[in-house]
């Protein structure tokens, strides 16, 4: 799908990172047909020696020659990029942003009649686990919207979405790592308090909360029947469970997706 194509990548930070890993792993593209910018030339040297792209300081030049353009820039400098790249990027140019709350209006209004495809990726990307949300812009076909969830599923999974859920997509799968992180901290804690030595109780924590989301993910099973499947009558999983719902654990989870959903929102508006 990527074989005959330049990608283009500007912004050459952690996500590039592992998106050009991921397209290599996949073998989706060879490393010659990737080019990079960024405004570090020590950042460039790291992705050239490690993975063989090429790079260039030039964004234009990069936009001018690529067929999907990937723009992996901090959204408090997106504005900046587009207008620089605005006169050297094709019609014919796929370009997707991955930009955090800048929406396909604004991409549009910079890329006039360009395709363009809003992502909004998660960071476990970097371990080739991540969560995806893709919605396509106004000329952008189903074709390309296609060609950018191969991508992004090199690196995790993928669902296309319409924008209107984007600030939903960034509450739950955008800003859900962090909370599972704090779930993680806190069960390692707890291994901890009950007498495990820390790097232990980190690994069983890790590794648990891991395998629990492999077992959703692979038998289709709802959540709640996979619980019922470890809580036996009296026994030791039901007990934890019941402090959970007494300490209304699910509620905060819920209360927390819901507060980074409206954040993204108001983040949007600005």
């Amino acid at each position: 799908m990527l074989n005959n194509k330049i990608i283009g990548i500007i912004g050459g930070g952690a996500m590039a990172e592992a998106l050009i890993r991921g397209m290599l792993t996949a073998k989706l593209v060879a490393a010659e047909r990737i080019v990079v910018s960024d405004v570090s030339e020590e950042r460039l040297s790291f992705l050239a020696n490690t993975f063989g792209v090429r790079t260039s300081l030039d964004s234009k030049a990069v936009s001018n020659q690529a067929d999907v353009l990937f723009l992996a820039v901090k959204p408090q400098v997106i504005s900046g990029v587009l207008d620089e790249i605005a006169s050297s990027t094709k019609k014919t140019t796929v370009v997707v942003s991955i930009a955090a709350g800048i929406t396909i209006a604004v991409l549009e209004a910079k890329l006039p009649g360009v395709p363009v495809i809003r992502v909004m990726p998660n960071t476990p990307v970097a371990v080739g686990a991540g969560m995806s949300a893709v919605a396509l812009g106004s000329y952008a076909t189903t074709a390309m919207g296609d060609l950018a969830a191969t991508v992004f599923a090199s690196v995790g999974r993928v669902v296309i979405v319409n924008e209107s859920a984007m600030d939903a997509v960034t509450g739950l799968s955008g800003s859900g790592p962090s909370f599972a992180y704090v779930l993680i901290d806190a069960l390692s804690d707890a291994g901890v308090r009950v007498g495990l030595p820390r790097q232990m109780a980190l690994t069983l924590a890790a590794q648990t909360l891991l395998g629990a989301a492999k077992m959703v993910l692979e038998t289709g099973e709802h959540p709640a029947k996979l619980r019922d499947m470890v809580t036996s009558p009296g026994g030791t999983s039901i007990a934890g469970v019941h402090v959970l719902e007494q300490r209304s654990v699910r509620a905060a989870l819920i209360d927390a997706v819901v507060a980074a959903a409206e954040r993204s929102r108001e983040m949007g508006t600005k």
